[in-house]
């Protein structure tokens, strides 16, 4: 199966790996990261996280051929500190998160990721759980949906092309991807349909709405930093602005001094920043890794340090 991890090398070398080490890949995919972090753990662990069941297996027999020192949750990375709590993990050595899809889950045109593919609306990550692309066009009003195209696809036409679906799905529900790239082309015109790509927008927008992808970014940063040990790393490669904001802002203000103390001689230890951001500007993919993958052409690496 064919999988390019974007940033790998970068990834790694930023994650300064121990041997004996405890490591966290928060979004294993198909183990492109996963199987470079457990290559360099001699006698440390390896703890892997994520809600697609396909990929678990597939990761499950890659790793396994490198070692037995690691452990994979089927959950989503947003309970990762209530995971590790009963594992008795307080604290590890290093986190990566990985927030592109894996190109198994895109090419596969089952899964309904893709707007050049004709599948049922799915786009779920975790096919255990009922809520799907399908409830979302079918079932949310008008006004929800604006939101969900401006706020996550940041597109200016949101508010018609949620008008059309509406017309549309009171003829007869929309079922398949084709049908809804079909429908968001009739509400902006063949024009600017060719020329801006609205489909590719409104996609990433329902997909982040289905699998609740901003909101667990969200909340697992802070549990995250909190769970690093003194001198562990945190690296985030991020694939839209939106999330990057989100990764940006998080390490921004725990890379700060807290605004009760700024400009007092003597920082007291409680409001001393957790962090340390390693990279000002994030790391972008290599001219050679852009010729091999255009995928990874909006990709950018971010690194933190626990102070």
């Amino acid at each position: 199966m064919l999988h390019y991890s974007v940033l790998l090398k970068e990834a790694i070398s930023n994650l300064n790996i121990k041997e004996d080490g405890l490591y966290i890949d928060a979004t294993m995919g198909y183990a492109g990261h996963s199987k470079e972090i457990l290559k360099k753990l001699k006698r440390g662990f390896l703890f892997a996280f994520d809600a697609d069941s396909e990929a678990i297996k597939y990761s499950d027999k890659v790793l396994s051929e490198i070692g037995g020192n690691y452990k994979i949750f089927h959950a989503n990375f947003k309970d990762m500190q209530t995971v590790l709590a009963k594992e008795n993990i307080e604290l590890v050595d290093g986190i990566l998160f990985d927030l592109g899809f894996s190109s198994p889950q895109i090419d596969n045109e089952e899964r309904g990721f893709s707007f050049m593919h004709d599948a049922p609306l799915d786009m779920r990550m975790d096919k255990d759980k009922p809520f799907s692309a399908y409830e979302v066009v079918n079932e949310y009003s008008k006004e929800d949906l604006a939101r969900i195209f401006f706020t996550y696809g940041e597109e200016k036409l949101s508010k018609v092309i949620a008008l059309k679906i509406e017309e549309e799905r009171k003829k007869q529900s929309i079922k398949t991807t084709l049908e809804l790239v079909e429908i968001i082309k009739k509400a902006v015109g063949a024009n600017y349909f060719f020329k801006n790509h609205p489909e590719r927008k409104i996609f990433q927008a329902i997909r982040i709405e289905v699998n609740g992808e901003l909101e667990a970014l969200e909340k697992v940063l802070p549990d995250a930093i909190k769970l690093l040990k003194k001198g562990g790393r945190i690296a985030v490669i991020t694939f839209h602005s939106l999330e990057d904001r989100i990764v940006k802002n998080i390490f921004k203000e725990y890379s700060e001094v807290n605004d009760i103390v700024k400009g007092l001689p003597e920082i007291p230890d409680e409001y001393k920043p957790l962090i340390k951001i390693v990279n000002k500007k994030p790391i972008l993919p290599s001219k050679e890794e852009l010729e091999e993958n255009s995928r990874s052409k909006s990709a950018k690496l971010r690194v933190i340090e626990r102070m």
